[in-house]
């Protein structure tokens, strides 16, 4: 078990100086603004316990699934498309990425906006910072990116919530995904995708864009599987890196008729009901870099899916 280090405050941790340090030297920033900040920054045991053991790592799929695929979640997906037609359908025109997709990374992130975190991020990302050795150069990383985002945004540093991973708003970006890829779709001349949903939107769209998603192709499908197909096939890596017709000649057929040519990757998921085999192709890639998962992935299409199945059904009634 991780626990936080016994300090003061992390003013006075070990690592605070090369960290201060760092923000002066290399940002410019005044001294004594970056110490008050660790000075008033709170360690939370709580983060460093959710830390060590994330969901996808403990979860069968079948169990990751029933979190993340209910009734009431479609619900509230087709009521926030609805809400949010027009900028929905702005984004999938601008950026090229489903206006379902944009609303299925936003309903698994934070149930539309209903649970947004309730961390201070300052405290998260000093308490992993500092506090969580095996990740803390990559949140210390995040809290220098933090800092810098505060100061570009003009925002009072304490007063942003955020996961235990310091991620926020209602898709959930990590600081240097709010600095990289966050925008001002509502046009008001501020970028905030915590208390702005068109923001949120457009940011979910233009970072899927940014990282490749590539409009009509498809994302994921069934896998026909011939007996004594090699098992080491499945699950090998998030990247497509075989084409289609390698997998077929090595058993492995989607159970959708697509262009030979495409990249594929083979996955096998404990479902409810026994043993699930996928195929997942570049666009499934795409939203693993959101969260570097295939429970996650294939939890954010399926209820994609689900509302956009929905929204179709009531508009044909």
């Amino acid at each position: 078990m991780v626990s936080v280090t016994a300090h003061a405050d992390y003013s006075h941790h070990p690592g605070s100086e090369a960290f201060v340090n760092t923000m002066v030297e290399k940002h410019n920033f005044d001294r004594e603004w970056v110490m008050a900040i660790l000075k008033q920054a709170e360690p939370k045991q709580s983060i460093l316990d959710a830390m060590s053991r994330p969901a996808e790592s403990v979860m069968t799929w079948g169990r990751y699934r029933n979190i993340f695929i209910q009734d009431s979640r479609v619900a509230q997906g087709v009521e926030f498309w609805n809400e949010h037609k027009e900028e929905l359908a702005r984004a999938e025109k601008e950026y090229g990425v489903p206006a379902s997709m944009i609303v299925g990374i936003i309903g698994v992130e934070t149930r539309f906006g209903r649970n947004k975190g309730s961390y201070r991020v300052v405290d998260a990302l000093a308490t992993l910072g500092f506090d969580f050795p095996r990740r803390g150069t990559f949140f210390l990383g995040q809290l220098e990116e933090y800092m810098l985002m505060v100061r570009e945004q003009g925002l009072e540093p304490f007063s942003l919530k955020g996961s235990y991973a310091g991620a926020m708003g209602f898709g959930q970006f990590i600081p240097s995904s709010y600095r990289a890829y966050a925008v001002d779709f509502d046009g008001n001349g501020q970028i905030d995708i915590v208390n702005s949903s068109v923001d949120a939107i457009g940011s979910v769209a233009n970072y899927f864009k940014r990282h490749g998603w590539r409009y009509g192709e498809p994302v994921v499908s069934g896998a026909v599987i011939k007996k004594g197909v090699d098992e080491s096939l499945f699950n090998a890596g998030l990247k497509p890196e075989k084409t289609l017709a390698e997998l077929s000649k090595a058993g492995i057929d989607a159970d959708h008729a697509f262009a030979p040519s495409l990249k594929a990757t083979a996955m096998k998921l404990d479902g409810e009901s026994g043993d699930e085999y996928w195929i997942g192709l570049q666009n499934f890639y795409v939203i693993t870099r959101y969260n570097h998962s295939a429970m996650y992935a294939m939890a954010a299409y399926q209820l994609s899916q689900l509302i956009a199945a929905q929204m179709h059904e009531a508009s044909s009634s």
